[in-house]
């Protein structure tokens, strides 16, 4: 690799090993070379980091944006750019789309859609469709980063965006953990058992609608847990390389501790359910509602337990952007309101409040971030480190700043429902982003170009597709 074109000096910096003083050297887009504070070559740019800390871009792995579906919602240019502005410099994009990213050709036609638009780098998840070979090996070619079911149906109404995603039969689960475990791939499953929602969707018929309580009691921590229990007990025999998405309560937690090292899984769960409890939904109202709900405050407890004893091994954002129209429409109606949260600008100040607050180290914090997904999806060291040869992502971030979480200051287009974290101080905050050593985010001001972020395709030196 040629001599660095840019310095980046002063910083404590935060390579595999821990934090170092460490001046960092770019070139052509990736880190040249790491070395002692003011002994690197000379560079044509120098850029000051002192008195921040340097962290690897973060690597979200679960992230909605629908694009080109739903542009009131988001864009991938709106969602972007509110991934650069929270030290977000690779997304994972889910496959619910309209339709849903479940074919060869919507795979392509998204691919196209978010290279033209992405101002950070983007993975896509495919959905396994027709469960048939031919689809598989397709979609696989074109550089997919995982697959995505869910155990639940396609919500009325929306059966296109869920084609070829939701299978609420075993039996069909059972088929997509076979078909998709020689690719190698994660299967990222979204599990709450459709029997059981059924069941307590009935009875929570009869309650309040505008009681946020009543969205718990129609899904609750027991769906989850019964569905991830099956799904688990099929991989010991399917051996897919599973991964359970955004767990929420104590009973799962229970159920991944007792399913320890007999196939290969792993599980997250994401900032609101580590940072918010029922009390909050309360507060906030419809716009607080995700799927799963978040839940009490003893299954908060038991989720950062089990992030301290190593049972869930990330945290990641289920960013999920609406219009202020349609929460409105549904305003005091948690059975009808729609699901989702915007966090992306979210996740690690609210990571670094809990470092400051000591209840996990930085290195930790941005393994869960970052490095563990860029590793178990197949991107790193390319992403989620600084090395010498990985891509030169990077985010400075103060953390003496404070961070305070408002409509006024946030970047995603669903800022205006963002009423689960407004108000929000948090210790930490993010100064600067690069994407391949070229500012996207200073100082409050996205200054990346849509068009600029690159897909990033499972390879084995991590690096760009």
């Amino acid at each position: 690799m040629s001599g660095p074109d840019i310095i980046v000096a002063g910083g404590a910096v935060l390579t595999p090993d821990g934090l170092h003083p460490l001046d960092i050297g770019i070139a052509a887009g990736r880190i040249a070379g790491l070395y002692a504070p003011g002994t690197g070559p000379r560079a044509e740019q120098r850029i000051d980091a002192r008195g921040l800390t340097v962290l690897p871009g973060l690597v979200d792995i679960h992230f909605h944006v629908r694009a080109p579906a739903y542009p009131e919602r988001g864009t991938v240019q709106s969602e972007s750019r509110a991934a650069a502005a929270g030290g977000v410099t690779t997304f994972f994009e889910m496959p619910i789309s309209k339709p849903c990213c479940s074919t060869p050709a919507e795979v392509a036609r998204r691919l196209a859609h978010f290279s033209e638009n992405a101002v950070v780098n983007f993975g896509l998840y495919a959905a396994p469709g027709d469960l048939t070979e031919a689809s598989r090996d397709a979609m696989l070619a074109q550089g997919i980063v995982a697959w995505k079911i869910f155990t639940t149906p396609a919500p009325p109404g929306r059966e296109d965006e869920f084609e070829g995603l939701a299978f609420p039969d075993e039996a069909d689960q059972f088929r997509a953990l076979e078909l998709l475990a020689p690719t190698g791939l994660p299967v990222v499953v979204h599990a709450e058992s459709a029997a059981l929602l059924g069941l307590f969707g009935e009875r929570a018929a009869a309650l309040d609608p505008a009681d946020a309580a009543t969205h718990t009691a129609a899904r609750p921590a027991v769906c989850e847990a019964a569905a991830v229990a099956k799904l688990l007990a099929m991989n010991m025999r399917a051996q897919a390389r599973l991964h359970i998405a955004h767990v929420t309560s104590a009973e799962t937690v229970a159920v991944l501790r007792g399913f320890a090292g007999t196939s290969d899984f792993t599980a997250e769960t994401c900032p609101q359910y580590l940072f918010a409890t029922e009390a909050d939904v309360a507060r906030a109202g419809i716009y607080a509602k995700v799927n799963p709900p978040i839940r009490g405050q003893s299954d908060q407890d038991a989720l950062w337990q089990a992030i301290e004893d190593g049972i869930i091994t990330f945290v990641t954002t289920d960013h999920a952007p609406f219009a202020r129209a349609e929460k409105q429409a549904a305003e005091g109606n948690f059975l009808t309101a729609p699901p989702g949260v915007p966090g992306i600008e979210f996740i690690l100040p609210a990571m670094l409040d809990a470092v400051a607050a000591g209840r996990l180290d930085l290195k930790r914090a941005h393994d869960l971030i970052c490095a563990n997904g860029a590793r178990r999806f197949g991107v790193a060291p390319g992403k989620g480190a600084i090395l010498p040869g990985s891509d030169a992502d990077l985010v400075f971030v103060d953390l003496a700043q404070e961070t305070l979480i408002s409509a006024a200051t946030l970047h995603t287009h669903a800022r205006e429902v963002a009423h689960l974290y407004e108000g929000r101080r948090l210790r930490g905050k993010v100064m600067r982003t690069l994407v391949a050593g070229r500012t996207v985010f200073e100082n409050g001001v996205v200054t990346g170009a849509p068009g600029f972020g690159r897909q990033v395709s499972p390879r084995r030196d991590g690096g760009m597709q």
